[in-house]
């Protein structure tokens, strides 16, 4: 029976701690990031999470509001709620339902309106947005989104790697001895 080679039994020893302490390293985030984005993959199926789109009177957009009247409409019915959202974030046009989705920067607040008739439609909280935010660390800082996003993906890298010498490198072995 042959020796397996001293170098290959010390890869793989190497590779182990690598991956040991990796994998401890980046567990916390590996969880948040796969629970988040496990509900976020429903968001648009569960409405507390994120509102259901409704559907306008009309798809022909040569007949919609403009900009500035769908953003006035909005402020006027998050003020006549008492709600604390001054600041648009975006404005989202959905041409085949025929509406407006107005959201805030805070909040997370979202308006429907109709982009002809200007009827509000909804005024609901946006739960995925927050969630989004813890997803990819954005929740702390633009630069805490950044390196952890980046630490995130490379650890995975590794992982991924070293995983697969782990997996292999002992089947290597064994034929070596046989």
């Amino acid at each position: 029976m042959a020796k397996a080679p001293v170098k290959l039994v010390k890869s793989i020893r190497s590779y182990r701690q690598i991956h040991k302490t990796l994998g401890l390293f980046i567990v916390t985030f590996l969880i948040i990031s796969s629970v988040t984005g496990l509900i976020l993959g429903w968001k648009k199926n569960i409405d507390i999470l994120q509102p259901p789109t409704r559907e306008g009177e009309n798809l022909n957009m040569s007949d919609w509001h403009s900009v500035q009247r769908l953003a006035d409409v909005s402020l006027l019915a998050v003020d006549s709620l008492g709600l604390n959202a001054s600041n648009f974030d975006r404005i989202e046009y959905r041409p085949t339902k025929g509406i407006a989705k107005v959201i805030f920067d805070t909040g997370s607040w979202e308006v429907q309106v109709d982009a002809q008739t200007l009827e509000v439609y909804s005024v609901a909280k946006r739960n995925s947005d927050w969630i989004e935010q813890i997803h990819d660390g954005s929740i702390i800082s633009e630069l805490f989104k950044l390196i952890s996003m980046n630490v995130l993906g490379l650890g995975l890298l590794i992982l991924s790697i070293s995983g697969i010498w782990l997996w292999y490198g002992p089947r290597k072995i064994r034929k070596l001895k046989s």
